[in-house]
Protein backbone atom coordinates (compact mmCIF):
# COMPACT_ATOMS: atom_id res chain seq x y z
CA UNK A 1 0.00 0.00 0.00
CA UNK A 2 1.29 3.46 -0.89
CA UNK A 3 2.20 6.02 1.73
CA UNK A 4 -0.73 8.17 0.57
CA UNK A 5 -3.23 5.38 1.18
CA UNK A 6 -1.67 4.60 4.55
CA UNK A 7 -2.06 8.26 5.54
CA UNK A 8 -5.74 8.25 4.51
CA UNK A 9 -6.40 4.99 6.38
CA UNK A 10 -4.75 6.42 9.51
CA UNK A 11 -6.33 9.91 9.34
CA UNK A 12 -7.76 11.12 12.64
CA UNK A 13 -9.83 13.91 11.05
CA UNK A 14 -11.45 13.15 7.72
CA UNK A 15 -13.77 14.82 5.22
CA UNK A 16 -15.98 12.48 3.19
CA UNK A 17 -17.90 13.80 0.18
CA UNK A 18 -20.71 11.84 -1.49
CA UNK A 19 -22.41 12.80 -4.74
CA UNK A 20 -26.10 13.01 -5.62
CA UNK A 21 -26.00 10.00 -7.93
CA UNK A 22 -24.78 7.82 -5.06
CA UNK A 23 -27.78 8.68 -2.86
CA UNK A 24 -30.74 9.48 -5.10
CA UNK A 25 -32.55 8.50 -8.28
CA UNK A 26 -34.48 10.88 -10.51
CA UNK A 27 -37.71 8.92 -10.18
CA UNK A 28 -37.72 7.90 -6.53
CA UNK A 29 -35.63 10.50 -4.70
CA UNK A 30 -33.52 9.31 -1.79
CA UNK A 31 -32.46 5.66 -1.80
CA UNK A 32 -32.54 4.56 1.88
CA UNK A 33 -30.41 1.47 1.25
CA UNK A 34 -27.60 3.50 -0.35
CA UNK A 35 -27.73 6.11 2.39
CA UNK A 36 -27.67 3.49 5.15
CA UNK A 37 -24.68 1.74 3.52
CA UNK A 38 -22.76 5.01 3.50
CA UNK A 39 -23.66 5.70 7.14
CA UNK A 40 -22.60 2.16 8.09
CA UNK A 41 -19.14 2.80 6.65
CA UNK A 42 -18.82 6.21 8.31
CA UNK A 43 -20.00 4.89 11.68
CA UNK A 44 -17.43 2.10 11.50
CA UNK A 45 -14.67 4.68 10.97
CA UNK A 46 -16.01 6.93 13.75
CA UNK A 47 -15.85 3.92 16.07
CA UNK A 48 -12.10 3.92 15.37
CA UNK A 49 -11.99 7.40 16.96
CA UNK A 50 -11.84 9.30 13.68
CA UNK A 51 -13.60 12.65 13.48
CA UNK A 52 -15.58 12.85 10.24
CA UNK A 53 -17.26 15.71 8.41
CA UNK A 54 -19.66 14.53 5.71
CA UNK A 55 -20.18 16.80 2.69
CA UNK A 56 -23.34 15.47 1.10
CA UNK A 57 -24.99 16.34 -2.17
CA UNK A 58 -28.51 15.14 -2.80
CA UNK A 59 -30.81 17.89 -1.49
CA UNK A 60 -32.12 18.85 -4.92
CA UNK A 61 -32.34 15.19 -5.99
CA UNK A 62 -34.25 14.35 -2.81
CA UNK A 63 -36.77 17.10 -3.56
CA UNK A 64 -37.60 16.03 -7.13
CA UNK A 65 -40.03 13.19 -6.40
CA UNK A 66 -42.04 15.03 -3.68
CA UNK A 67 -42.50 17.93 -6.11
CA UNK A 68 -43.34 15.61 -9.03
CA UNK A 69 -40.31 16.74 -11.00
CA UNK A 70 -39.01 14.10 -13.38
CA UNK A 71 -35.47 15.48 -13.69
CA UNK A 72 -33.16 18.07 -12.20
CA UNK A 73 -34.50 21.53 -13.09
CA UNK A 74 -32.31 23.95 -14.97
CA UNK A 75 -33.69 27.23 -13.63
CA UNK A 76 -32.35 28.49 -10.32
CA UNK A 77 -35.74 29.18 -8.69
CA UNK A 78 -36.95 25.59 -9.19
CA UNK A 79 -33.59 24.22 -8.02
CA UNK A 80 -33.96 26.28 -4.85
CA UNK A 81 -37.53 25.04 -4.35
CA UNK A 82 -36.41 21.43 -4.78
CA UNK A 83 -33.53 22.01 -2.36
CA UNK A 84 -35.92 23.50 0.20
CA UNK A 85 -37.99 20.31 0.22
CA UNK A 86 -35.10 17.90 -0.27
CA UNK A 87 -32.79 19.37 2.36
CA UNK A 88 -35.33 18.58 5.07
CA UNK A 89 -35.74 15.03 3.80
CA UNK A 90 -31.98 14.55 3.53
CA UNK A 91 -31.27 15.85 7.04
CA UNK A 92 -34.03 13.67 8.52
CA UNK A 93 -32.73 10.59 6.71
CA UNK A 94 -29.20 11.16 8.00
CA UNK A 95 -30.42 11.79 11.55
CA UNK A 96 -32.42 8.55 11.47
CA UNK A 97 -29.61 6.50 9.94
CA UNK A 98 -26.83 7.79 12.21
CA UNK A 99 -29.22 7.36 15.13
CA UNK A 100 -28.86 3.60 14.68
CA UNK A 101 -25.33 4.08 16.05
CA UNK A 102 -26.30 6.67 18.68
CA UNK A 103 -24.47 9.31 16.65
CA UNK A 104 -25.78 12.88 16.52
CA UNK A 105 -25.60 14.85 13.28
CA UNK A 106 -25.40 18.60 12.87
CA UNK A 107 -26.45 20.28 9.65
CA UNK A 108 -24.10 22.96 8.25
CA UNK A 109 -25.30 24.87 5.17
CA UNK A 110 -22.72 27.06 3.44
CA UNK A 111 -22.49 29.50 0.56
CA UNK A 112 -19.24 30.65 -1.01
CA UNK A 113 -19.61 33.88 0.98
CA UNK A 114 -18.89 31.82 4.11
CA UNK A 115 -15.37 31.00 2.94
CA UNK A 116 -14.66 34.08 0.81
CA UNK A 117 -15.20 36.47 3.71
CA UNK A 118 -12.48 35.99 6.32
CA UNK A 119 -14.82 36.67 9.26
CA UNK A 120 -17.29 34.03 8.02
CA UNK A 121 -14.41 31.62 7.40
CA UNK A 122 -13.32 31.87 11.03
CA UNK A 123 -16.89 31.46 12.26
CA UNK A 124 -17.27 28.28 10.22
CA UNK A 125 -13.99 26.96 11.65
CA UNK A 126 -15.26 27.49 15.19
CA UNK A 127 -18.59 25.80 14.45
CA UNK A 128 -16.94 22.70 12.98
CA UNK A 129 -14.43 22.53 15.81
CA UNK A 130 -17.13 22.60 18.46
CA UNK A 131 -19.38 20.08 16.71
CA UNK A 132 -16.50 17.63 16.38
CA UNK A 133 -15.41 18.18 19.99
CA UNK A 134 -18.97 17.33 21.10
CA UNK A 135 -18.86 14.06 19.16
CA UNK A 136 -21.32 15.08 16.45
CA UNK A 137 -21.01 14.30 12.73
CA UNK A 138 -21.39 17.57 10.78
CA UNK A 139 -23.30 17.07 7.53
CA UNK A 140 -22.47 19.83 5.07
CA UNK A 141 -24.16 20.98 1.90
CA UNK A 142 -24.22 24.11 -0.19
CA UNK A 143 -27.13 26.29 0.88
CA UNK A 144 -28.99 25.86 -2.41
CA UNK A 145 -32.13 27.55 -1.10
CA UNK A 146 -30.42 30.96 -0.97
CA UNK A 147 -27.36 30.55 -3.21
CA UNK A 148 -27.39 32.52 -6.46
CA UNK A 149 -25.29 32.11 -9.59
CA UNK A 150 -22.93 34.77 -8.25
CA UNK A 151 -22.25 33.19 -4.84
CA UNK A 152 -22.80 29.44 -5.31
CA UNK A 153 -19.91 26.98 -5.06
CA UNK A 154 -21.15 25.29 -8.22
CA UNK A 155 -20.47 21.81 -6.93
CA UNK A 156 -19.89 20.06 -3.63
CA UNK A 157 -16.54 18.63 -4.72
CA UNK A 158 -14.95 22.07 -4.47
CA UNK A 159 -16.87 22.68 -1.25
CA UNK A 160 -15.39 19.47 0.19
CA UNK A 161 -11.84 20.55 -0.68
CA UNK A 162 -12.39 23.92 1.00
CA UNK A 163 -13.93 22.33 4.10
CA UNK A 164 -11.05 19.83 4.32
CA UNK A 165 -8.55 22.65 4.64
CA UNK A 166 -10.83 24.79 6.80
CA UNK A 167 -11.08 22.08 9.50
CA UNK A 168 -7.46 20.94 9.22
CA UNK A 169 -8.44 17.50 7.91
CA UNK A 170 -5.81 14.80 7.58
CA UNK A 171 -7.41 13.46 4.39
CA UNK A 172 -10.29 13.87 1.93
CA UNK A 173 -12.35 11.04 0.40
CA UNK A 174 -14.49 11.78 -2.67
CA UNK A 175 -17.21 9.16 -3.30
CA UNK A 176 -19.25 9.06 -6.50
CA UNK A 177 -20.59 6.71 -9.17
CA UNK A 178 -17.12 6.31 -10.73
CA UNK A 179 -14.50 3.98 -9.24
CA UNK A 180 -11.50 6.22 -9.87
CA UNK A 181 -9.76 8.51 -12.32
CA UNK A 182 -9.31 7.21 -15.86
CA UNK A 183 -7.13 8.60 -18.63
CA UNK A 184 -10.27 8.93 -20.79
CA UNK A 185 -13.95 7.99 -20.82
CA UNK A 186 -14.22 4.89 -18.56
CA UNK A 187 -16.95 3.54 -20.87
CA UNK A 188 -14.25 3.16 -23.50
CA UNK A 189 -12.54 -0.19 -23.01
CA UNK A 190 -9.21 1.24 -24.12
CA UNK A 191 -8.89 3.61 -21.15
CA UNK A 192 -6.76 2.95 -18.09
CA UNK A 193 -7.51 3.68 -14.44
CA UNK A 194 -4.85 5.62 -12.57
CA UNK A 195 -4.38 4.14 -9.11
CA UNK A 196 -1.84 6.69 -7.88
CA UNK A 197 -1.36 10.35 -8.80
CA UNK A 198 2.01 11.46 -7.47
CA UNK A 199 2.33 14.85 -9.18
CA UNK A 200 0.61 17.26 -11.54
CA UNK A 201 2.41 15.71 -14.50
CA UNK A 202 0.49 12.45 -13.92
CA UNK A 203 -2.80 14.12 -14.89
CA UNK A 204 -1.57 16.50 -17.60
CA UNK A 205 -3.49 15.95 -20.80
CA UNK A 206 -6.18 13.75 -19.25
CA UNK A 207 -9.62 14.39 -20.72
CA UNK A 208 -12.50 13.90 -18.29
CA UNK A 209 -16.21 14.40 -18.86
CA UNK A 210 -19.39 15.12 -16.97
CA UNK A 211 -21.49 12.63 -15.03
CA UNK A 212 -24.29 11.06 -17.04
CA UNK A 213 -26.67 10.70 -14.10
CA UNK A 214 -28.31 14.08 -14.62
CA UNK A 215 -28.55 14.57 -10.86
CA UNK A 216 -25.33 16.35 -9.92
CA UNK A 217 -23.53 19.49 -11.07
CA UNK A 218 -20.00 18.19 -11.00
CA UNK A 219 -18.79 15.06 -12.76
CA UNK A 220 -15.18 14.01 -13.05
CA UNK A 221 -14.08 17.52 -14.07
CA UNK A 222 -14.98 18.93 -10.65
CA UNK A 223 -13.70 15.88 -8.79
CA UNK A 224 -10.31 16.13 -10.43
CA UNK A 225 -10.20 19.88 -9.74
CA UNK A 226 -11.13 19.31 -6.08
CA UNK A 227 -8.56 16.54 -5.68
CA UNK A 228 -5.84 18.74 -7.18
CA UNK A 229 -6.85 21.66 -4.95
CA UNK A 230 -6.72 19.60 -1.75
CA UNK A 231 -3.56 17.68 -2.69
CA UNK A 232 -1.86 20.91 -3.73
CA UNK A 233 -2.61 22.30 -0.27
CA UNK A 234 -1.03 19.28 1.42
CA UNK A 235 -4.07 17.03 1.97
CA UNK A 236 -4.04 13.41 0.66
CA UNK A 237 -7.11 12.54 -1.41
CA UNK A 238 -8.89 9.31 -2.35
CA UNK A 239 -11.36 9.19 -5.25
CA UNK A 240 -13.51 6.05 -5.16
CA UNK A 241 -16.96 4.64 -5.90
CA UNK A 242 -19.64 5.11 -3.24
CA UNK A 243 -20.39 1.39 -3.55
CA UNK A 244 -16.89 0.80 -2.13
CA UNK A 245 -17.33 3.23 0.76
CA UNK A 246 -16.54 0.63 3.41
CA UNK A 247 -13.16 -0.27 1.85
CA UNK A 248 -12.42 3.39 1.12
CA UNK A 249 -12.98 4.38 4.74
CA UNK A 250 -11.16 1.44 6.31
CA UNK A 251 -8.15 0.48 4.20
CA UNK A 252 -8.27 3.24 1.55
CA UNK A 253 -7.56 0.46 -0.94
CA UNK A 254 -9.91 1.19 -3.87
CA UNK A 255 -9.99 4.07 -6.35
CA UNK A 256 -7.34 6.65 -7.14
CA UNK A 257 -5.07 8.15 -4.48
CA UNK A 258 -3.65 11.67 -4.90
CA UNK A 259 -0.39 12.29 -3.07
CA UNK A 260 -0.26 15.58 -1.12
CA UNK A 261 2.20 18.38 -1.71
CA UNK A 262 5.15 18.37 0.68
CA UNK A 263 4.03 21.53 2.47
CA UNK A 264 0.54 22.26 3.74
CA UNK A 265 -0.60 25.82 3.01
CA UNK A 266 -1.46 28.07 5.93
CA UNK A 267 -5.12 28.99 6.33
CA UNK A 268 -4.46 32.47 4.96
CA UNK A 269 -2.55 31.26 1.92
CA UNK A 270 -5.13 28.59 1.16
CA UNK A 271 -7.91 31.15 1.43
CA UNK A 272 -5.97 33.46 -0.84
CA UNK A 273 -5.22 30.79 -3.45
CA UNK A 274 -8.49 28.86 -3.56
CA UNK A 275 -11.32 30.54 -1.65
CA UNK A 276 -11.00 34.30 -2.08
CA UNK A 277 -13.01 36.13 -4.71
CA UNK A 278 -10.90 37.91 -7.36
CA UNK A 279 -11.86 41.31 -8.75
CA UNK A 280 -9.28 41.80 -11.49
CA UNK A 281 -6.30 40.49 -13.45
CA UNK A 282 -2.71 41.58 -13.93
CA UNK A 283 -0.98 40.37 -17.09
CA UNK A 284 2.71 39.47 -16.58
CA UNK A 285 5.66 39.17 -18.93
CA UNK A 286 7.71 35.97 -18.99
CA UNK A 287 10.33 37.34 -16.59
CA UNK A 288 7.72 38.27 -14.00
CA UNK A 289 6.07 34.84 -14.28
CA UNK A 290 9.41 33.19 -13.54
CA UNK A 291 10.09 35.50 -10.61
CA UNK A 292 6.64 35.02 -9.07
CA UNK A 293 6.09 31.30 -9.68
CA UNK A 294 9.55 29.75 -9.54
CA UNK A 295 11.51 32.16 -7.38
CA UNK A 296 8.56 33.19 -5.15
CA UNK A 297 9.44 36.88 -5.48
CA UNK A 298 7.17 39.90 -5.18
CA UNK A 299 5.53 41.29 -8.30
CA UNK A 300 6.94 44.67 -9.37
CA UNK A 301 5.42 47.18 -11.80
CA UNK A 302 8.16 46.50 -14.36
CA UNK A 303 6.88 42.97 -14.98
CA UNK A 304 3.25 43.94 -15.65
CA UNK A 305 2.04 44.33 -19.24
CA UNK A 306 -1.69 44.87 -18.71
CA UNK A 307 -4.42 45.55 -16.14
CA UNK A 308 -8.04 44.30 -16.20
CA UNK A 309 -10.91 44.84 -13.81
CA UNK A 310 -12.12 47.38 -11.29
CA UNK A 311 -10.28 46.75 -8.02
CA UNK A 312 -8.92 48.66 -5.06
CA UNK A 313 -5.77 48.28 -3.02
CA UNK A 314 -6.25 45.28 -0.73
CA UNK A 315 -8.38 43.30 -3.20
CA UNK A 316 -7.37 39.85 -4.50
CA UNK A 317 -6.43 39.64 -8.19
CA UNK A 318 -5.33 36.90 -10.57
CA UNK A 319 -1.88 37.08 -12.14
CA UNK A 320 -1.90 35.68 -15.69
CA UNK A 321 0.81 34.89 -18.23
CA UNK A 322 1.05 35.88 -21.88
CA UNK A 323 -1.26 32.98 -22.83
CA UNK A 324 -3.96 34.21 -20.45
CA UNK A 325 -3.40 31.36 -17.97
CA UNK A 326 -3.67 32.19 -14.24
CA UNK A 327 -0.29 31.47 -12.64
CA UNK A 328 -0.76 33.07 -9.22
CA UNK A 329 -3.13 35.04 -7.05
CA UNK A 330 -2.40 37.82 -4.63
CA UNK A 331 -3.42 40.95 -2.72
CA UNK A 332 -2.75 44.03 -4.85
CA UNK A 333 -1.26 47.16 -3.27
CA UNK A 334 -2.65 49.68 -5.78
CA UNK A 335 -6.04 50.68 -7.16
CA UNK A 336 -6.83 49.69 -10.75
CA UNK A 337 -6.80 53.38 -11.72
CA UNK A 338 -3.24 53.86 -10.40
CA UNK A 339 -1.52 50.98 -12.17
CA UNK A 340 -1.68 51.86 -15.90
CA UNK A 341 0.82 54.70 -15.55
CA UNK A 342 3.16 52.54 -13.44
CA UNK A 343 3.36 49.31 -15.42
CA UNK A 344 6.55 48.61 -17.30
CA UNK A 345 8.59 51.02 -15.19
CA UNK A 346 11.42 49.92 -12.91
CA UNK A 347 11.19 50.86 -9.23
CA UNK A 348 13.76 53.74 -9.39
CA UNK A 349 11.72 55.34 -12.18
CA UNK A 350 8.61 55.61 -10.01
CA UNK A 351 7.68 58.47 -7.66
CA UNK A 352 8.94 57.86 -4.12
CA UNK A 353 5.46 57.22 -2.72
CA UNK A 354 4.85 54.48 -5.32
CA UNK A 355 8.12 52.59 -4.98
CA UNK A 356 6.63 49.44 -3.49
CA UNK A 357 5.66 45.98 -4.64
CA UNK A 358 2.44 45.70 -6.62
CA UNK A 359 1.87 42.30 -4.96
CA UNK A 360 4.16 41.43 -2.05
CA UNK A 361 5.53 37.90 -1.87
CA UNK A 362 3.89 37.41 1.54
CA UNK A 363 0.50 38.11 -0.06
CA UNK A 364 1.01 35.96 -3.16
CA UNK A 365 0.24 32.30 -3.86
CA UNK A 366 1.45 30.53 -7.05
CA UNK A 367 -1.22 28.26 -8.55
CA UNK A 368 -0.56 24.65 -9.53
CA UNK A 369 -0.94 24.11 -13.28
Amino acid sequence: MSGTREAIAAARRLVVKVGSSALTTAGSGLDPARLDALVDAIAERVARETQIVLVSSGAIGAGLAPLSLGKRPRDLATQQAAASVGQLALAHAYAESFGRYALTVGQVLLTSDDVVRRSHYRNAQRTFSRLLALGAVPVVNENDTVATEEIRFGDNDRLAALVAHLIGADALILLSDVDGLYDGDPRDGATRKLTEVLSESDVDGISVGMSSSGLGTGGMVSKLAAARTAAGAGIPVLLAAASEASAALTSASPGTAFAPADTRLSARRFWLGYAADTTGRLRLDDGAVTAVVRRRRSLLAAGITGVEGDFQAGDVVDLVDAKDRPVARGVVAFDATELPELIGHSTPELPAEQRREVVHADDLVPLRR
